[in-house]
């Protein structure tokens, strides 16, 4: 109370060029702002939706608690990744961005609510759909932006685009349907083989599924008790195609027979996290993989080439935005639970869009990579060596 009335006075002492009107109005809204925050909820314990078990005797608990600190960071984040996408989407339809654009609106209570059940050292690989984890693996908005863009200050120097983005312990978006699957299972063996008591997230679609490779994974990975955790985001279309028409069983937390596997509300970035913590917990506890099917849905096609409304309708899409968007459920949860103010989520909403601007900004105007650096990076920590280019007597260098 006594540092809140130093700073009404410092407030109320500020400046001699106000009049006493405005110096009473800033004064109140210290007083208000200070008793405001002070109000606020810390904590709050949620209902979640049960999980469906294979194989497990046990599945995550019913209820998840919840810091206002972890809400307004996951609700930044989410925001984040939703309003990078739209800004995406923008710029592809002006033809700033070419090529293959594969969005992620309407899944980041996935990306988000993994994240907070792991931790960074741990490693991560997906598909194609990988501009979220590019994110919540330490990439800036800027940074991707700009690989969307072909830029020199993208994350891959502008050479990867929207399919291959990498970080440190994330091993990138993969343009072929499953076959990361197989390679994450190769850095869960250099976990185990290390002996640093990580592990590797492993994710794949429903439409990669099918992959006979993804079943060679699941057999040595079993074996070997490697620490993977297998993720389908089952987003209900592979593609064009519905999950029902595609697949015998819909039921992908039971594809790997023999590994235990839990079914997850994709959408509630809560049950995604406490969902994520017993599939760590079991892995770092030398059990071997375990299977995790989040089921979400995206609100684009399956890439910017497909409107999305030819296999499905806009009805369908609209009742899946109102009833059950990870970002809408985490604002009323926290408001209806006074964890934060309208005003402040507002807030951080411009904060975002601002940053989003800065970084499309900085998409369209930074310079494209030179030719020089066409085939750099071809391997890792080799002496500079010639590169063949496009006929038998133009030679490229490579530096990496």
């Amino acid at each position: 109370m006594r540092k809140m009335l130093t700073i009404i006075s410092n407030v109320l002492r500020g400046s001699a060029s106000r009049n006493g009107a405005e110096l009473v109005s800033e004064g109140a809204r210290v007083v208000v702002s200070a008793r405001t925050y002070a109000d606020f909820t810390p904590q709050a314990t949620f209902d979640i939706k049960k999980c469906d078990l294979h194989k497990l005797d046990e599945g995550p608990p019913l209820q998840a608690v919840l810091s206002r600190e972890e809400g307004l960071q996951y609700y930044r984040t989410m925001q984040t990744m939703r309003r990078m996408e739209l800004k995406a989407d923008q710029l592809y339809k002006q033809k700033i961005i070419r090529g293959f654009c594969h969005l992620y609106d309407g899944q980041e209570a996935c990306a988000v609510g993994i994240e907070a059940g792991i931790n960074l050292s741990d490693h991560l690989i997906t598909a194609y759909r990988a501009h979220g984890y590019t994110l919540t693996r330490g990439g800036t908005v800027r940074e991707i932006m700009a690989e969307l863009t072909g830029r020199r200050g993208g994350i891959a120097k502008g050479k990867g685009g929207s399919m291959h983005m990498y970080t440190k312990h994330f091993y990138g978006g993969n343009g072929i349907v499953g076959a990361q699957v197989p390679l994450g299972a190769g850095v869960a063996l250099a976990c185990k083989y290390l002996g640093k008591n990580e592990l590797c997230v492993c994710l794949y679609g429903d439409g990669a599924a099918n992959q006979g490779q993804i079943f060679e994974t699941y057999n040595m990975a079993s074996l070997w008790k490697l620490p993977c955790i297998f993720i389908c985001e089952n987003n209900k279309y592979g593609m064009g195609t519905s999950v029902e028409r595609a697949a015998a069983s819909t039921d992908y937390y039971k594809r790997g027979d023999f590994i235990p596997g839990l079914r997850v509300d994709g959408m509630d970035v809560l049950c995604v996290r406490e969902a994520t913590k017993l599939a760590a917990e079991h892995c770092r506890s030398g059990k071997g993989p375990i299977l995790m099917e989040l089921q979400t849905y995206r609100y684009h096609g399956h890439s910017m080439s497909d409107p999305g409304v030819s296999y499905r309708t806009r009805d369908e899409i609209q009742e899946v935005r109102s009833k059950s968007d990870p970002i809408s459920m985490l604002k009323d949860r926290m408001l209806s639970n006074n964890m934060a103010s309208v005003e402040e989520l507002k807030e951080i909403d411009v904060e975002v869009r601002k940053e989003i601007e800065d970084a499309a900004q900085f998409a369209t105007t930074d310079p494209e990579p030179p030719l020089d650096d066409l085939c750099n990076h071809i391997f890792y920590n080799d002496p500079p060596m010639e590169v063949r280019g496009t006929n038998p007597w133009t030679k490229l260098k490579s530096v990496s």
